[in-house]
């Protein structure tokens, strides 16, 4: 008798298959999936292991082992425009560093001291100033440009975490932000190399500290800034005309020559009116000659830059190849200036509370931070961007996206990030039975090579060996 399929059976049918397809479907997945990666990976294997290097993925092994990913990255990056590439945030390159050398307590010879001791991490530069910079953590909030990197909300941002800290923030290179010092406890201005760095008495009389710019750890002389680069608000504040580029000069406004310091700084310690006056240079072998003349100036402080420095958009080059580490920086500046009242502010490459510790007990009057607040500002933001551009599109000058930054949360992360900083080397120190800034020594450190220990003057943890009867 012929089956009668009516609408009805169909659709219970379908039903069934539709049921049972997911059941089906996925008892077969496994075995489907690894019968294709079986030929798949047979079909590689062969190749790989058969195939002469010309016509073999394998060619690329021996290259990225010489090369790393990084340099064939950059090397496509110039193939394609046959221009200058410009990296956003420093060298990759691991320099000589902290990590040899470790905190020494002593334990029965000396306590620790208690949980509840109070740590005074208050530092003064440029003491000899008639009014002197005081703040309350030894660490600054680093120059970071407006404009020519970073947005105003970026900038208001690291601002406002800086008067929470009740320490100061560094305008940079760029146009001068009105707002920015009204937003900041303590307020650092760059006289700095571009057209506008000359800075206006009515800027200069906003800021705490003066910083005359010749150089930092991944950037120094001449480039040059597309008129695209700089637009809208940031434009009109840095006085550029309309399509007009610009560039960085040799010296700041008002020096020609070397032989113009003297009178150079003459009228700048005039309008400064009190406030200390600072120099920042980029860290070379010929650190100490720079020094002389810095101390024979006039500078109430020294603002050095180890080769791991960071600097928005400078060539591979400089960031690679220029400079020396900061470590041999701090300990030849250290003791050139022991004998002067020139307060020492160091900086690059400084992302942990212990190596900012070691900095300090080696001499520094304090650290000043880029990498760190940078990230910090974009903290739990980044899904507004994510995962099609970097963090950093939240606090670029030039990015579509900054303004989705939220300048409340992002100083209250900055803020939170040095606070807690702070407190571990607050930690640290009374372990070290050290109660301020002032008693932090040299002496607190040994020394796990012999490299470490002939460049800091710090003892060998494993001592000198004997000689030979």
């Amino acid at each position: 008798m012929p089956i009668l399929i009516t609408d009805t059976l169909l659709l219970l049918l379908i039903l069934l298959l539709l049921v049972l397809m997911p059941a089906v479907l996925l008892v077969l997945a496994k075995p489907l999936f690894r019968y294709f990666m079986n030929r798949i990976s047979d079909d590689a294997l062969t190749k790989l292991f058969t195939e002469d290097y010309d016509q073999n993925l394998a060619e690329l092994f021996p290259s990225v082992k010489r090369l790393s990913l990084l340099n064939l990255i950059e090397m496509s990056l110039r193939a394609e425009t046959g221009k200058l590439i410009e990296r956003p945030s420093g060298s990759p390159k691991q320099f000589l560093g902290y990590d040899n050398l470790m905190f020494s307590p002593r334990q029965l010879t000396k306590f620790s001291l208690p949980e509840d001791a109070k740590i005074d991490m208050s530092v003064t530069l440029g003491p000899k100033a008639e009014k002197p910079l005081t703040i309350k953590i030894p660490l600054l909030i680093a120059g970071m440009a407006y404009g020519t990197a970073l947005s105003e909300e970026a900038k208001l941002a690291l601002a406002k975490a800086s008067k929470t800290l009740q320490t100061a923030t560094n305008s940079g290179e760029g146009p001068f932000l009105p707002e920015e010092p009204q937003a900041a406890g303590k307020f650092i201005l760059q006289i700095c190399r571009w057209p506008w760095g000359g800075r206006t008495d009515q800027q200069i009389a906003a800021a705490h500290m003066l910083e005359v710019q010749m150089g930092q750890g991944g950037s120094i002389g001449s480039t040059r800034t597309k008129a695209a680069d700089i637009a809208g608000r940031a434009r009109r504040l840095a006085g550029l005309a309309a399509g007009e580029p610009a560039s960085p000069l040799p010296a700041p406004p008002g020096i020609q020559r070397p032989e113009d310091w003297p009178i150079f700084m003459q009228r700048l310690r005039q309008r400064a009116n009190g406030i200390p006056i600072a120099l920042k240079i980029m860290a070379t072998e010929n650190l100490e000659e720079d020094l002389a003349l810095a101390v024979a100036l006039g500078f109430d402080a020294i603002a050095i830059d180890g080769a791991e420095g960071g600097s928005h958009a400078s060539i591979p080059t400089k960031q690679d190849d220029f400079g020396l580490p900061s470590l041999c920086a701090l300990v030849r500046a250290k003791r050139f200036l022991a004998n002067t009242p020139v307060s020492l502010i160091i900086s690059g490459g400084y992302f942990t509370p212990g190596q900012c510790l070691k900095a300090l007990a080696l001499g520094a009057d304090a650290v000043s931070l880029g990498t760190v607040p940078l990230f910090a500002l974009t903290h739990n933001q980044i899904a507004k961007i994510a995962p099609w551009e970097p963090p950093t599109a939240l606090v670029y000058y030039n990015s579509p996206a900054k303004t989705q930054l939220s300048v409340g949360q992002a100083a209250t992360s900055v803020a939170n990030v040095l606070t807690a900083m702070t407190a571990e080397m607050e930690e640290a120190m009374r372990a070290l039975g050290r109660s301020s800034l002032a008693e932090l020594q040299p002496d607190d450190l040994i020394a796990l090579d012999s490299i470490t220990a002939d460049i800091t003057g710090v003892k060998q943890a494993l001592g000198a060996k004997k000689s030979a009867d």
